[in-house]
C-alpha cells in the first residue's frame, strides 16, 4: 500500500471496536490516500478466513482483476488476530481499502469512529438499486439516511422443531410464546426435552437468544433517547417466559451452542433455538456434527425431513412477528481509493455475488434478492448452491421451496436491539460484558424472580452506557 498523509495518519478512538473484537467476528478497514483512479491497487480485508473460503474469495478477486485490471490484495484476519490489527494497523496508516463479512456491531462502530464512508455505500446501493436490497437491512446499517456498509448477506435464528412429533401430539406450529410454551411442556418426557435453548451466563450466543425472544415481545434495549429500558414491562415478561421456558420444558444445567445443538441432533429435543448453519448439520452433510437420533442411523436425512423451521415470532403482546439475526456487510473507508473500491464491492454484489454467497450458503442467505430486470435471480441461485462441508447437497435438494423462501425473507422481519436508535457503542460495549446473560442465569436459577433479574440487567447496562458516553 502506498504512503498514508494528513488526518488518515492520526489514529482514530478504538475503545469500542476493540471491545467488539471479543465477540464479533469481523475484519479491520482503510485505504491508499495516493490516487484515487481505478488503475490503482487495493487491499480486502474479510473475514471469512477458513482455508477453503480463502481458496473461493481468492477466485471471486482474480475474476474481477481479469476483468477491470484493478489489482485486489486479499487479506483475511482471523477473528482471535481482530483487535491488534485494527490496533497496529490504525496506528501505522496501513489499513486496507474495502472490508467483508462485517457484523452490525462493527460496521457501526466504524460509522462512529468516522473511518467508513457512507457516501460510497450510498454510491454503490444507488447504482445497485436500492430496491433490489431488503429494505430492513438497509435500515440497519442505516445511519443518520446514509447506509454505513453494504449488506451482502445475513443469517438469521430460528426455532427449529420437530414436525413429526408436533403432528402427532396434535400442536400448532411454535410462532408464539405461548405456542412455544405449550409444546415444550407437552413435548418433555423422560430422555428428550420439548425445547433447548441456551443458559450458559457469559455466552453470547445466550445473549442471542434471549434477543430473539426480547424482540418478539418488544423488549428494547433502549428507547429513542437512549435511556436502558430492560425493566420495561415487555422485558420483564421475557425474563419471566424464558425462566419458565426453561424450568417447565428443557433441562437443568448450562447449555450452549453445541450441547443445544448436539442434543437435536440426537433426538433428544423437540425444538432447538439455532441459527440457520443448522441447516447441513440437520441433513448429515458435517462429518464432526452428524446426526445421531435413532432414525438417522437409517435415514441421515430424517431430521432435515422432520423439522420445521420458524424465523419471526409473535410474544405475549399481539404485534409484528420479529426476529433475531445478524446482517455482514463489505464497508468501503474514507480516504481510500474509493473509486476502485466500489467498483469492487459492486462486483461482489453482482457478478461475484453468487459466488460469496457459496462460500457457505446456510449462513449467507442474500439480503439482495435480485436486479432490477430479474428481482428473485438471487434468491433462486442460493436455493441451488451446495451446503455441506464433507459432503456437498443443494439446499434446494434438502429443503422444500417454502422452507427456502421463507428464510429468503427472513430479513424482512429482522431487528437488533439498539442500531436503530444510534446505540452502536451501547450495544457493542454491553456485548463484551455480557451483563444480561449473566441476570438471566440468575432468574434461571430461582436466585433471583424476574422483575429482580431486569432491575439488575438494566443497572450493568446503565453502568456500561455511561462509560461509553
Amino acid at each position: 500500500m502506498g504512503s498514508w498523509e494528513g488526518a488518515r495518519m492520526r489514529p482514530r478512538p478504538l475503545l469500542t471496536l476493540l471491545a467488539l473484537a471479543l465477540v464479533l467476528a469481523a475484519a479491520g478497514c482503510g485505504g491508499d490516500d495516493d490516487g484515487r483512479g481505478a488503475d490503482n491497487p487495493i487491499t480486502f480485508w474479510s473475514a471469512e478466513d477458513s482455508a477453503d473460503r480463502i481458496k473461493a474469495t481468492q477466485a471471486i478477486v482474480d475474476r474481477f482483476q481479469e476483468e477491470t485490471n484493478i489489482k485486489v490484495t486479499l487479506s483475511p484476519i482471523p477473528e482471535d488476530q481482530l483487535a491488534t490489527q485494527i490496533q497496529a494497523a490504525n496506528a501505522a496508516g496501513t489499513l486496507p481499502d474495502v472490508m467483508g463479512a462485517l457484523g452490525l456491531g462493527l460496521v457501526h462502530s466504524l460509522a462512529a469512529d468516522d473511518i467508513v464512508d457512507p457516501d460510497a455505500a450510498a454510491d454503490v446501493v444507488d447504482s445497485l438499486g436500492p430496491g433490489t436490497f431488503s429494505e430492513q437491512a438497509l435500515s440497519l446499517v442505516d445511519v443518520e439516511g446514509k447506509p454505513v456498509g453494504i449488506p451482502s448477506d445475513t443469517w438469521t435464528q430460528l426455532l427449529v422443531y420437530r414436525k413429526d412429533l408436533f403432528d402427532k401430539a396434535g400442536l400448532q406450529p411454535p410462532d408464539t410464546f405461548e405456542r412455544i410454551q405449550a409444546a415444550a411442556t407437552r413435548l418433555r418426557q423422560s430422555g428428550r426435552a420439548g425445547i433447548v435453548a441456551a443458559t450458559k451466563p457469559g455466552d453470547v450466543f445466550t445473549q442471542q437468544t434471549f434477543e430473539y425472544f426480547a424482540l418478539a415481545n418488544g423488549c428494547q434495549l433502549t428507547d429513542e433517547q437512549g435511556n436502558v429500558q430492560l425493566t420495561s414491562p415487555r422485558c420483564v415478561e421475557t425474563f419471566q417466559f424464558y425462566a419458565d421456558l426453561i424450568r417447565n420444558g428443557s433441562v437443568s444445567g448450562g447449555q450452549d451452542v453445541d450441547t443445544t445443538r448436539d442434543a437435536y441432533l440426537a433426538g433428544k429435543a423437540a425444538m432447538l433455538v439455532w441459527s440457520s448453519f443448522i441447516l447441513d448439520e440437520l441433513a448429515g452433510l458435517r462429518k464432526d456434527s452428524p446426526p445421531t437420533c435413532t432414525e438417522c442411523r437409517v435415514d441421515r436425512g430424517f431430521l432435515a425431513e422432520n423439522s420445521g423451521f420458524v424465523t419471526a415470532i409473535s410474544g405475549l403482546n399481539a404485534g409484528q412477528p420479529t426476529q433475531f439475526g445478524e446482517v455482514t456487510s463489505f464497508a468501503i473507508v474514507k480516504d481510500g481509493n474509493t473509486d476502485a473500491a466500489k467498483r469492487f464491492v459492486e462486483f461482489m454484489m453482482s457478478d461475484g455475488y453468487v459466488d460469496w454467497l457459496a462460500l457457505a450458503p446456510e449462513g449467507k442467505i442474500p439480503t439482495r434478492a435480485g436486479t432490477k430486470d430479474d428481482p428473485r435471480r438471487y434468491a433462486e441461485a442460493w436455493g441451488k448452491l451446495q451446503a455441506g462441508v464433507d459432503d456437498l447437497k443443494p439446499l434446494s435438494e434438502i429443503y422444500p421451496a417454502e422452507v427456502l423462501d421463507a428464510l429468503t425473507r427472513s430479513t424482512d422481519t429482522m431487528s437488533r436491539w439498539g442500531f436503530r436508535q444510534g446505540q452502536g457503542k451501547l450495544v457493542g460495549a454491553q456485548l463484551a460484558e455480557l451483563p444480561i446473560t449473566k441476570a438471566l442465569s440468575e432468574a434461571l436459577g430461582g436466585r433471583l424472580d424476574p422483575d429482580a433479574a431486569a432491575k439488575q440487567a438494566q443497572a450493568d447496562v446503565e453502568e456500561i452506557a455511561r462509560s461509553v458516553e
